[in-house]
């Protein structure tokens, strides 16, 4: 680039000899030189950019590291892969995404455990907002039916086994999820799966199945404090998997789903299983099945943009350069006022 900027002149073939002796062709000394010139403004501008940022910062400390690097990889392969949109995790729900799920027996186990505790069944609006929640997060903070502890337990143990009763042991797969599931095995995604039930009755449905040990990952109920929309479940998942979230695609059936995705800075995928498509466009992707994806859409996904890092991409420093490629080579240049 040196050399089409100064142009072609017998001086660029005389060489320069340093201290120890050693000669250098001349154009490599200009040529050097050129780019630590052209080095200066961008760093200056980048300093600039994040000047606030800068304050307090020990020395060595800038650019900032690539958050999805991980130095303690020492194989170099297994650390690029780390670094390229190959690195991703997939979190499933369970209900609805990868079991078909059926509403109506949540509903009816909702509607049992109200009349042996003697409370005024709740309406279907309310089933279907506590659908997505922790049990006891449900019974106090929506049902409104007690704030103890031990109740809150008990009564969503109750629950449970309603649901466990009523389900009489009868898992099925959703069509075309064993498929996808088989795919992102077979590429070695790390898979996640969540869920608000107990761990207990997730393990026993999981091998009534048959796909104990596909799952890298499973965090129930019994591991976080409150379920969706909070995005608890997700964040907990993707520590658990070693990954930022920004690297993690959430798969779920629902607005309470994206919205937690979202919140935990995750791309989110719907199913759309129990609400038609136009209601769940808020996902960054919405298919009816899961068979219908690709791992080229999960690279795509999980492709981690400047402006999840703080930055902006810089697109008017291409125009510049090809502007001043354009430009005539300066007789400044060449002569001895470059030195």
């Amino acid at each position: 680039m040196v050399e089409s900027i100064l142009g072609y002149s017998p001086v660029l073939r005389h060489c320069f000899r340093n201290v120890s002796g050693k000669q250098f062709p001349r154009f490599q000394v200009i040529k050097a030189q050129a780019m630590e010139l052209a080095k200066e403004p961008g760093l200056c501008k980048e300093k600039e950019r994040y000047r606030d940022s800068l304050v307090g910062l020990k020395p060595g400390s800038w650019p900032p590291k690539n958050r999805a690097d991980n130095p303690s990889l020492y194989n170099p392969l297994a650390r690029q892969e780390r670094m390229g949109c190959g690195w991703l995790g997939a979190i499933f729900e369970w209900e609805g995404v990868l079991k078909e799920d059926h509403p109506d027996l949540e509903k009816q186990s909702w509607l049992a455990l109200a009349e042996e505790e003697g409370r005024s069944p709740p309406p279907g609006f309310v089933v279907k907002r506590i659908a997505c929640m922790k049990n006891e997060q449900a019974i106090s903070e929506v049902l409104c039916w007690s704030r103890d502890s031990s109740q809150l337990k008990r009564m969503a143990l109750r629950k449970e086994d309603i649901h466990q009763a009523l389900q009489g042991g009868v898992y099925r797969f959703r069509d075309g999820s064993r498929e996808f599931v088989n795919v992102l095995t077979r590429h070695k995604i790390p898979v996640a799966l969540v869920s608000t039930r107990p761990r207990k009755n997730l393990e026993e449905a999981i091998g009534a199945i048959g796909i104990e040990g596909v799952f890298s990952v499973v965090v129930t109920g019994d591991d976080v404090y409150r379920g969706k929309p909070d995005p608890e479940m997700f964040v907990y998942a993707a520590q658990l998997l070693q990954f930022i979230p920004e690297r993690c695609i959430v798969f779920g059936n629902s607005n309470l789903t994206i919205e937690a995705a979202h919140d935990a800075k995750m791309k989110c995928v719907a199913v759309a299983s129990k609400h038609p498509v136009y209601e769940l466009t808020a996902a960054d992707l919405v298919v009816r099945r899961l068979d219908e994806l690709s791992v080229v859409d999960l690279k795509n996904l999980a492709d981690i943009e400047l402006t999840e890092f703080g930055s902006t991409p810089e697109l008017e420093m291409d125009v510049e350069e090809e502007e001043d490629d354009r430009r005539p080579p300066s007789s400044a240049a060449i002569g001895d006022g470059f030195w």
